[in-house]
C-alpha cells in the first residue's frame, strides 16, 4: 500500500493539470492566469472579487496632476506599472504629459518593484532607487531613511489608499500629494461569481484559489460573511483547499485568518502560475494500491486500471475522504459530517451507491458493518 502524493515534477504537459479546479480571484491580468492553467488541463473558475473602477471622468485625475505640477515635489512613490501608465496615459490626453515629464525630471523618484522602475523609464524618466522587499511600506521606509525631513512628497497609489504609510509621511514632511490612477471596486450587485466560488470551495469543486492582492482576501471574506458562509469559507481552506498568493503582501491576510497559503520564491504572476503546477502535482495527487489496481485522485478525476472518472461534488467528497484515509475504516459520522447540508444515514448510503456506481469497480469501496466504509486495500 502507497499513500504517495509526491514525485517528480514532468514539464508542461497539455494534460498537467487535468482534473484540477483552481479559482481565480484577479481582474487586471486574470486573463493570464486563465490561459496558463486552461492550456494545462485545469478548469478555472473566474471570480474577480474586486475590480479595477476607472473614475467615471478623470477631473480629479487631471486636477491630482495638476497639484502636483504646481507642487514640483521633491520625492515621488512609484507603486505599480499600471497606475504610471494610466497616470501619463489621462495627463498627455488632458495635454499635460510633456510638463509632468519636465516637472518630475528634477525629483527623486523611487520605485516599489522593477514593473514600476520599468514603467518609469518608458516615460523617459529614470528611477534612484528600488524598495527592499517590494512594499509600499519598506519604499515609505526607504524614504525616511535616505531624505532629510520637510520634503514635498508625491506618492501614486495603487488601488485603495493605505493611510497609515501617508501618516507616515505626513508626520516627517511638509506636503504629501497623492494621484490615484485607478481604486478598487466591489464587484456590481448582480454579478454572483464570488458566490459561486465560494459554493465551489465549500462543496470540494476547487482544489486551489490564487490571489494577486491583499484586498482581495478582504473582499472574499466580506462576501462569504454576508453569506453567513464565513467560517465555513475559513474550514475549508485551513482544511485542505490550497490558496495562492503572488507575494508576502497579497499573504498577509491569509495568514492572519489562520491560512498558510503557498507563495513564489519570486512575486511574479509567472511565478505564481509555476508554483501552483508543481505544487499540484507533487502533492495534489492522493495515490494508493488497492486489491484492485493502482489508483490516483487527480483533483476530480479517479484514474483506475479501466480509466479515468470524473466523480460529482459529493462522490468526490467521499471518495477523497476514503482515500487520505489509505485503507483505514472512516465512519458513517464522519462521512455524512464532510457532506454538504444536513445528511441522514439513508442519504449518506445513497450517495456512496452513486460513488461505487460511478466507480464501476465492485469492492473497491468496501462497507464494514456496523463501523463505515474503507478503500479495499
Amino acid at each position: 500500500m502507497s499513500d504517495g502524493t509526491t514525485g517528480t515534477v514532468p514539464g508542461f504537459r497539455a494534460d498537467q493539470l487535468e482534473g484540477f479546479r483552481i479559482g481565480v480571484t484577479s481582474d487586471r491580468r486574470s486573463q493570464d492566469l486563465i490561459d496558463s492553467f486552461e492550456r494545462r488541463g485545469a478548469s478555472v473558475v473566474h471570480a474577480p472579487t474586486l475590480r479595477i473602477a476607472h473614475a467615471d471622468h478623470d477631473e480629479p485625475l487631471i486636477a491630482d496632476t495638476r497639484a502636483i505640477l504646481a507642487a514640483q515635489p521633491d520625492v515621488l512613490l512609484a507603486t505599480t506599472s499600471y497606475g504610471i501608465r494610466r497616470w501619463f496615459e489621462i495627463a498627455d490626453t488632458a495635454g499635460l504629459g510633456h510638463d509632468l515629464v519636465d516637472a518630475l525630471s528634477d525629483t527623486a523618484i523611487l520605485v516599489r518593484g522593477p514593473k514600476a522602475r520599468g514603467a518609469i523609464r518608458a516615460t523617459g524618466l529614470n528611477d534612484i532607487g528600488m524598495s527592499d522587499e517590494e512594499t509600499t511600506a519598506s519604499l515609505v521606509t526607504k524614504v525616511l531613511a535616505d531624505f532629510p525631513p520637510g520634503l514635498r512628497i508625491a506618492v501614486q497609489l495603487h488601488g485603495y489608499t493605505d493611510e497609515a504609510q501617508l501618516d507616515r509621511l505626513r508626520a516627517v514632511h511638509a506636503e504629501v500629494l497623492t494621484v490615484a490612477p485607478y481604486r478598487w471596486a466591489d464587484p456590481d450587485q448582480t454579478d454572483d461569481r464570488v458566490k459561486k466560488l465560494i459554493d465551489a470551495v465549500l462543496t470540494g469543486g476547487i482544489d486551489v484559489v490564487t490571489f494577486t492582492s491583499a484586498p482581495a482576501v478582504d473582499a472574499l471574506f466580506s462576501t462569504a460573511e454576508a453569506l453567513g458562509q464565513d467560517s465555513d469559507l475559513l474550514g475549508a481552506f485551513t482544511g485542505g483547499v490550497i490558496t495562492a498568493a503572488v507575494g508576502p503582501v497579497t499573504a498577509a491576510p491569509l495568514l492572519s485568518y489562520g491560512i498558510t497559503p503557498i507563495i513564489p520564491e519570486r512575486y511574479r504572476m509567472g511565478a505564481l502560475i509555476r508554483l501552483v503546477c508543481e505544487h499540484l502535482e507533487q502533492h495534489g495527487v492522493i495515490r494508493l494500491d488497492t486489491r484492485h489496481g493502482p489508483v490516483a485522485l487527480r483533483g476530480c478525476l479517479v484514474e483506475l486500471q479501466t480509466g479515468r472518472v470524473q466523480l460529482a461534488p459529493s462522490a468526490l467528497i467521499l471518495f477523497r475522504r476514503l482515500m487520505l484515509a489509505g485503507g483505514d475504516v472512516i465512519s458513517r459520522a464522519e462521512l455524512a459530517a464532510a457532506l454538504p447540508g444536513n445528511v441522514d444515514e439513508h442519504a449518506l448510503e445513497v450517495s456512496m451507491s452513486r460513488l461505487r456506481q460511478a466507480l464501476g469497480i465492485s469492492g473497491l469501496v468496501s462497507t464494514i458493518v456496523k463501523r463505515g466504509y474503507r478503500i479495499d486495500v
